[in-house]
Order: C-alpha cells, then sequence, then structure tokens
C-alpha cells in the first residue's frame, strides 16, 4: 500500500474558506472548478487521513474517491461499502452544516453496505 500523502490543516482551511460562501447560500456566485476541485480533495484526503484503512470508499464525482477506515478491505470490483455525494453536500457534511441522515434523507447523498455510516464519526472535518 502506499503512503498516504499528508495534508496541511491550514491548506485545507483555506480552501474551505474559498466556498464558504457558496455553502452559507446557494444562491451565491459558484467558486470557480478549481477552488471547489481543491476544497472537495483536500477534505477527501484528510478524511482518508484522519480515519485509515480500505473499508469503505467515500466518491464525490467528479473530483476524488478515496478509501478510508479500518476494516475488512475489498481488492476487486465494486466496493461492500460506498458513500457517493455531489461536492456541495460533501463540503457541507465536511464542515459540519449538514448531517449525515438530513443529506440522506434529502437524497443528496447515497450509502451502501453496512460499515458506510461509519465516515459519520469522523465528520466535520473542520468548521468554518
Amino acid at each position: 500500500m502506499t503512503p498516504r500523502k499528508k495534508i496541511d490543516p491550514a491548506e485545507l482551511r483555506a480552501a474551505l474558506l474559498e466556498v464558504r460562501d457558496w455553502l452559507a447560500d446557494a444562491d451565491a456566485p459558484a467558486p470557480s472548478r478549481a477552488q471547489l476541485a481543491a476544497a472537495v480533495r483536500l477534505s477527501a484526503r484528510t478524511l482518508e487521513n484522519t480515519a485509515p484503512g480500505s473499508s469503505v470508499e467515500v466518491r464525490v464525482p467528479p473530483f476524488v474517491a478515496v478509501q478510508c477506515v479500518a476494516g475488512p478491505r475489498h481488492t476487486r470490483g465494486t466496493p461492500p461499502n460506498v458513500v457517493e455525494t455531489d461536492p456541495r453536500t460533501w463540503l457541507l457534511l465536511v464542515t459540519g452544516t449538514l448531517t449525515f441522515d438530513a443529506a440522506s434523507a434529502a437524497g443528496t447523498l447515497t450509502a451502501s453496505g453496512t460499515r458506510a455510516r461509519e465516515i459519520e464519526h469522523w465528520l466535520p472535518l473542520l468548521r468554518v
């Protein structure tokens, strides 16, 4: 297994601050694709480092997919435990503005497998 790149917390905070207005108000001007990608990737990689393992795959298309949470590891095909959401919902979860249950109920997050909900324990990553 290749070592995971450590994420600088200041870099994550800066990336989240760049999209903060849009997270607070969906009608605010959307961040640039580069700003959005940076915030999503840095936050997902932070989760990957904070909750090391390979039992849950978190997907935030089109920007990133990471494996995290200790437990049984899958090696081929579609993983049994998957959380997938859009970039805005992911960042709302990361910043504690939205709960896992609320995102699930709204249909903006799908979670499959018995271990998928375990990422909820690691969220929020950073409040901005």
